[in-house]
């Protein structure tokens, strides 16, 4: 198992190395620069922005200094936001993203987990009809949709919650429903359909037939095979949910790190969006590394193929 882990690190490097080299290329030939604006900047002034945020030599000379710098956790300054680094960005405004995703995670994967196990367990049934209508209906309602509403009846109507902004354990509860919810739909749905599969099997029914009762037939011997498909997609939405939402944050005002990452592309600041690429690319390849082990302890059977 260890030496399977080196191989999928290697390989995990050589996939950061190529996102950072394509991210860099992309930011440096598309159009527009990040001094671009409706008032022209004398060719003076530009010559040192361009020496200060070291945007000037040849395209090689810039890649290798910027590679460089990463070595050493060194994101550089932000282009828009005079005078502030990446890191100190980041080290702001992902804490709030990832609190507000890792509780939205849970939820969505232990819910889901749930919900699914509860409507294949009872399939065909009301719990099965309902279970899934509930989900379906998560799935088809957009966060922008789904926050308001939530705002309006609970915070507004009903003054359970507060309406927006950030500070204390009731500032998540809405916020994360409204980001959670779409993700334990889908997680539900994969779990229904693969637990019906799961106790569908063989060896399902011996152990029924051997007297077992239905709760160890579906938590001890069903509920861990039925997981694979789930472990599978849990793996990239955590690093969804992690790296935060724009829409959400939006709604509820939360100082994340959503905004910036779509306001460093509208004002053509590469070296945040760099950051923040980086970063949701690092929790991407951490969490299908995650998965690939949790794949082999849930099947030891496909442990050598991991």
């Amino acid at each position: 198992m260890i030496s399977v882990l080196v191989k999928r690190l290697l390989s995990l490097f050589a996939v950061l190395f190529c996102v950072v080299t394509i991210t860099f290329l992309l930011i440096r030939i598309s159009p527009g620069g990040p001094f671009d604006g409706e008032r022209k900047i004398p060719p003076a002034i530009e010559k040192q922005l361009l020496q200060k945020y070291k945007l000037d030599g040849p395209l090689w000379q810039q890649y290798g200094g910027y590679i460089a710098d990463l070595l050493r956790g060194d994101l550089r300054l932000s282009t828009k936001y005079r005078n502030r680094s990446v890191n100190e960005i980041l080290a702001q405004t992902l804490p709030v993203t990832l609190c507000l995703g890792g509780v939205a995670f849970v939820l969505a994967s232990i819910g889901g987990v749930w919900l699914g196990a509860l409507a294949a367990m009872h399939k065909q049934t009301w719990r099965d009809y309902f279970s899934m209508f509930i989900a379906l209906a998560a799935i088809s309602l957009p966060a922008y949709i789904v926050g308001p509403l939530l705002i309006l009846v609970f915070a507004l109507t009903l003054g359970w919650f507060p309406a927006g902004g950030w500070g204390g354990a009731s500032h998540l509860i809405l916020p994360t429903l409204t980001l959670a919810a779409p993700a334990m739909a889908v997680v539900a749905r994969l779990m229904r359909g693969s637990m019906v599969e799961t106790l569908g099997q063989d060896f399902i029914r011996t152990a029924r037939a051997k007297g077992l009762r239905e709760g160890s037939v579906v938590f001890r011997h069903a509920l861990r095979l039925a997981l694979l498909p789930v472990v599978s997609y849990l793996g990239p939405l955590a690093a969804h949910l992690l790296t935060g939402s724009i829409v959400v944050e939006t709604v509820f005002n939360i100082p994340g790190a959503g905004g910036f990452f779509v306001h460093s592309i509208l004002n053509r600041d590469g070296f945040l969006l760099g950051g923040m690429v980086i970063v949701y690319c690092v929790m991407l390849v951490i969490f299908n590394l995650v998965v690939d082990v949790v794949y082999g302890y849930l099947d030891p059977r496909i442990q050598a193929d991991v």
